[in-house]
């Protein structure tokens, strides 16, 4: 156990290390910026902003229309660029359930699939 923790660790210094180097290459960047060209950055980017903003609200709306039409139409849709991909309902069962009702009917339990554990790793 305490080898896995130190494993974690490491890991999370990597990974404390790697975000270190990169607000060192920001500062590094933001350093060689002179106050004229850190202005005539934000006014581009209040430039782009309207632009920016009507883009995305087209985005949201026609990717609304087109999964809407391609769960109507049944199957996946190939374009040029982009493709939507229908996919099938999934299935879900009460797990507790049913493993209450395989207690007084084990014939059920041959039809249980274990599939195997996984691990994720979160910041804490």
């Amino acid at each position: 156990m305490t080898d896995m923790v130190k494993r974690l660790d490491a890991l999370a210094e990597l990974h404390a290390q790697r975000d270190a180097i990169a607000l060192e290459k920001q500062a590094l960047r933001d350093g060689v910026l002179t106050e004229e060209i850190k202005a005539q950055l934000a006014d581009i980017d209040l430039e782009c902003a309207p632009r920016e903003t009507e883009i995305a609200d087209r985005i949201d709306k026609l990717t609304s229309e087109v999964k809407a039409a391609v769960l109507a139409h049944g199957s996946s849709v190939k374009g040029a660029r982009l493709q939507a991909v229908w996919s099938k309902p999934r299935i879900n069962w009460d797990t507790p359930g049913l493993l209450g009702f395989a207690q007084a009917h084990p014939e059920v339990a041959t039809f249980m699939r274990v599939g195997k554990a996984s691990v994720s790793l979160r910041k804490l």
